[in-house]
């Protein structure tokens, strides 16, 4: 079991990284190398500005890179509660963001001819237990008449075609949701911005953060740049000198383990229906075929802000155990890789972008922003260029997370919370 990303051993590495010092004056910076933050350099840079982007690692290092790997529709709460909480017109607003979503990556593959994989597979909310069926059937009804037609709700005897497991009572599918390889998106993304104009500095951490009378001085180990506008797109690995951001987003630790390819015929076994699949517990799992017949399992596995090498591995070991539970038949599979990745979440669960601290923004993606973290992207850079802003999350309040000052103190005890509730409903 190797503790790397499937996505990062499996993918090219890019090459076109600027060499040599941190210099310039660019009209806009970009801070954070992911699909945000990339997808908005390359928009900028097609529209002809002059865009420096800065990665404190390689493109892809964060959560661009350390996914499950589903590019799903819908939101993560219930769409009623979505419109309790944000009101129907914002709330419709948003779900159609996630599709659009999805549509912008798929115009984006086809544009740059990108090879990942990208496939419209569709998604599956699992009901792990009987008495769930009825709270997804409820938001299926909400949902299939007032936002998305394009859904349906299965039974049990459904997912026999579906899912290999019995360990399901139903699901609620969601059509147009996708699938890609993240590694193979990521690095074709990286190399259009480069080809349309975009300077991107790879292993240049901003440490200092400085507003001008003309803009920003963004310093960094390998020197200092000068912008006139400058694009946040970290998430959950912000740092450095963006204390606003760093109270409002927990970082949160995602686990994934990607097994050895499976033969044909097993493939067709576990995974009859070839989509993507998440499960209704609180502390729930998700689980797709790679493009190589992989499984690949993730959740959070543990309730901790670090991945490293022993964070991971416990964590590797607890999925093992619960693929276990869902594919008794596989318990004893090879897991060839197993990572962990951190999770940008805000106190309400829903996304932020728009303008703060004197700074344009998009993250706190909340477990689900591999498909809106691109959308976000190309649409922050339409506001920054003066087009009509689409921004769904314009205006939403923002406040800091109590208590939360850069370490999440407070997760082990969320984890319990969580787990008891998986326990009585």
């Amino acid at each position: 079991m190797q503790l790397k990303s499937y996505w990062h051993e499996t993918a090219p590495r890019f090459s076109g990284g600027a060499r040599g010092p941190v210099e310039g004056r660019y009209d806009v910076a970009v801070i954070g190398g992911g699909f945000t933050g990339l997808s908005a350099a390359r928009s900028l840079a097609k529209a002809g500005l002059s865009v420096a982007l800065l990665e404190e690692r390689h493109v892809g290092y964060g959560g661009s890179g350390r996914n499950g790997g589903h590019l799903n529709n819908g939101l993560a709460h219930s769409y009623p509660a979505a419109k309790e909480e944000l009101g129907a017109d914002r709330a419709k607003a948003l779900y159609r963001a996630f599709d659009d979503a999805i549509d912008t990556i798929e115009r984006i593959v086809a544009e740059e001819k990108i090879d990942c994989s990208f496939r419209r597979a569709g998604k599956l909310k699992l009901a792990s237990k009987p008495e769930h069926l009825s709270a997804i059937a409820k938001n299926f009804e909400a949902v299939h008449n007032e936002v998305d037609p394009e859904t349906a709700l299965l039974s049990k005897d459904d997912l026999r075609s579906e899912v290999g497991s019995d360990a399901f009572h139903g699901a609620m599918l969601f059509k147009k949701s996708a699938m890609m390889h993240m590694g193979r998106f990521v690095h074709g993304l990286a190399v259009a911005a480069r080809r349309h104009g975009a300077t991107i500095f790879e292993d240049a951490p901003v440490r200092d953060h400085t507003k001008t009378a003309s803009g920003h001085l963004l310093t960094t180990p390998r020197g200092t740049l000068a912008a006139e506008r400058v694009f946040l797109a970290t998430g959950a690995y912000t740092s450095g000198p963006f204390r606003y951001f760093r109270r409002r987003v927990i970082p949160v630790g995602s686990f994934v383990i990607a097994t050895r390819p499976l033969s044909p015929a097993e493939a067709e076994a576990l995974m009859p229906g070839n989509r993507t699949c998440v499960t209704s517990r609180n502390i729930g799992n998700y689980f797709r075929l790679s493009p190589d017949n992989r499984l690949i399992f993730g959740g959070r596995a543990r309730f901790s802000a670090v991945s490293d090498a022993t964070s991971d591995e416990k964590s590797g070991h607890i999925l093992r155990a619960n693929l276990a539970e869902v594919f008794p038949d596989f318990f004893d599979i090879d897991i060839d890789y197993c990572w962990g990745g951190l999770v940008g979440m805000t106190k309400d669960r829903f996304p932020r972008a728009g303008e703060a601290d004197g700074l344009y923004y998009a993250m706190g993606y909340s477990g689900h922003g591999a498909q809106l973290s691109t959308h976000l992207g190309a649409i922050m850079a339409d506001v920054i260029l003066g087009r009509d802003d689409r921004n769904p999350m314009k205006g939403v309040d923002w406040q800091a997370v109590p208590g939360h000052f850069g370490k999440p103190w407070f997760l082990p005890l969320v984890g319990l919370y969580y787990r008891a509730l998986d326990r009585i409903q």
